[in-house]
């Protein structure tokens, strides 16, 4: 083993830094999701409750707020889980707890938790990842098949032709959609090819990623990240990491050797996030051994950073006076502001801040802003989805963020994120693909007249912000006499809403009606907020 003199040299190599979030509670936490309101959903630690961090007015999640969400049917840890493209979130099954057999979607509009339908299976040990079509890729415990969730019908599907069982595996997303995983215990890969809904073999791995825990019931491997170069790159349960270069299509990608992880330390049943630099931010601790019949996850944990540039590793600091438990129970997530968050399953979290900008391929661009039927707003543009998923773990976490966030800023500069869903694209590193997504916002921002700023975030980094204008306001009870057509003071007639509105725009309605017949002369959206409208006799 590693003395702990090896753990305080990291510490004194950083190039980041780390800061506690502000919390006022004293539960242990786990698991952290992205929602698509750029709020963290946190799990705590095994059990059925969640917590909510917002940011504060400034973006920043250190000073960020606590509040309370509904809580789970099933206790689950080490668990499969997905932010879907509607925004709601899909979990199933759980290593540890009452919920192996059950699967549950959390409705962030509701604030409620629904079982999805029964398929009889047990899902510990599972990988999950959202496929093109917006259905989820699950594995079941031990089987050699997979099965799809279809959120749209809660219904589930099964296919075959998996070579191995994905106990403990990890699975990363590659540019072309397909999903690449390291069979358990071997030098054999395959990927899941969404447009053919089947597995094919691909390459052999030249170097063992997989520790062997005899007498365990299994081995261990790393997580696995997409890079900026398009390669995917595995961390070994060894000490050993390997790259792969995708063929772009069924044809078998190619495989070589990384570097050693730093001081031959383990990635064993570890996290590891993309941050904005390109940078991979690492946990890893000496290697994982059998004892008694038992699994053994050493500890401290010590922090490395990979960079995919010099293809090498170097230590950087851990969080001051914690983190010294085992890689095994921590989890990270990206945060929309460029930095990471770390749950290492106490009652703290840390953020890590690279102290590094975006990379140039991973900043989004608007093209296109407008207004909805639905009454949001409706972006369009590219790279909306970030250069890979974020952060990861393998079969106990997944905590994907590739997809789009709108971020708005008021009249004073304060900063909110809107809702954003029904993203056109689930994919990674999209280049100049035209993407798209919805996102409402939080009326009670638009309280002027405007023009205001949005920016989209994907990852952590953030594109240039774009001006829009907010719809003009119609609300037929209102008797103020001062009115121009805001959100404070709306027009109270179609026709004066209509005479002030520019081609093209939109005319937002508060509830109510009144006889009022006119012709339309000019393109404009209509939609009703917060009830019914009543327009025309």
């Amino acid at each position: 083993m590693l003395s702990l003199a090896l753990a305080s040299l990291a510490l004194r190599a950083s190039c980041g830094s780390w800061a506690p979030v502000n919390q006022t509670f004293t539960n242990r936490l786990g698991l952290m999701l992205l929602l698509s309101d750029g709020s963290v959903m946190v799990q705590e630690y095994g059990g059925r409750n969640w917590f909510r961090l917002s940011p504060d007015a400034q973006g920043s999640y250190v000073h960020g707020t606590w509040t309370t969400m509904a809580s789970m049917h099933d206790t689950r840890d080490a668990f499969s889980s997905v932010v879907l493209r509607d925004g709601r979130v899909f979990v199933a099954g759980g290593e540890y707890g009452s919920g192996a057999s059950s699967a549950e979607l959390y409705n962030p509009l509701k604030n409620t938790w629904t079982y999805t339908r029964d398929l009889g299976v047990s899902f510990t040990d599972s990988m999950a990842k959202i496929l093109p079509d917006g259905s989820v890729l699950v594995a079941p415990n031990g089987l050699t098949q997979t099965c799809i969730y279809h959120p749209d019908s809660n219904r589930w599907t099964t296919n075959s032709g998996i070579l191995a069982r994905q106990n403990e595996a990890s699975w990363v997303k590659l540019p072309d959609q397909s999903i690449l995983t390291v069979d358990p215990g071997s030098l054999v890969s395959e990927r899941y090819i969404p447009s053919l809904g089947r597995w094919i073999s691909d390459a052999t791995v030249p170097t063992n990623l997989w520790i062997d825990l005899p007498g365990y019931g299994g081995g261990e491997i790393g997580p696995a990240l997409l890079l900026p170069n398009g390669k995917a790159f595995f961390l070994g349960g060894t000490s050993h990491t390997a790259l792969y270069i995708p063929s772009g299509s069924t044809n078998p990608g190619t495989w070589m050797a990384g570097p050693d992880i730093w001081h031959g330390l383990s990635a064993a049943d570890a996290p590891a996030a993309m941050m904005v630099n390109g940078k991979i931010l690492c946990a890893v601790a000496d290697p994982p051994y059998v004892q008694s019949g038992q699994a053994v996850f050493p500890s401290p944990t010590s922090f490395v950073e990979y960079d995919p540039d010099a293809n090498s590793f170097s230590p950087v600091s851990g969080p001051p006076g914690d983190a010294t438990g085992p890689p095994q129970a921590s989890t990270m997530l990206d945060l929309p502001d460029g930095t990471v968050l770390l749950s290492d399953t106490s009652d703290q979290l840390y953020i890590y801040d690279p102290q590094d900008g975006p990379r140039s391929a991973a900043i989004p661009t608007i093209s296109s802003v407008g207004w909805s039927d639905a009454g949001s707003l409706h972006l369009a543009g590219t790279r909306f989805n970030g250069i890979s998923e974020g952060a990861a773990f393998g079969d106990d976490a997944q905590m994907d963020s590739n997809y789009p966030l709108a971020r708005f800023a008021d009249d004073d500069g304060n900063l909110q994120y809107g809702r954003t869903y029904n993203w056109s694209d689930t994919g990674v590193l999209t280049g100049d693909k035209i993407v798209s997504t919805d996102a409402a916002i939080d009326w009670a921002l638009l309280r002027g007249a405007g023009p205001y700023s949005l920016s989209v975030v994907a990852n952590g980094a953030s594109s240039l912000p774009v001006s829009f204008n907010p719809p003009i306001w119609l609300d037929y009870s209102y008797p103020g006499p001062f009115r121009v057509g805001t959100y404070s003071f709306p027009y109270n007639s179609l026709s004066e809403a209509l005479d002030n509105v520019s081609t093209g725009g939109a005319i937002a309605i508060k509830p109510g009606g009144a006889p009022e017949t006119l012709t339309i002369t000019k393109p404009v959206k209509l939609f009703a907020v917060g009830g019914p409208v009543t327009i025309g006799r």
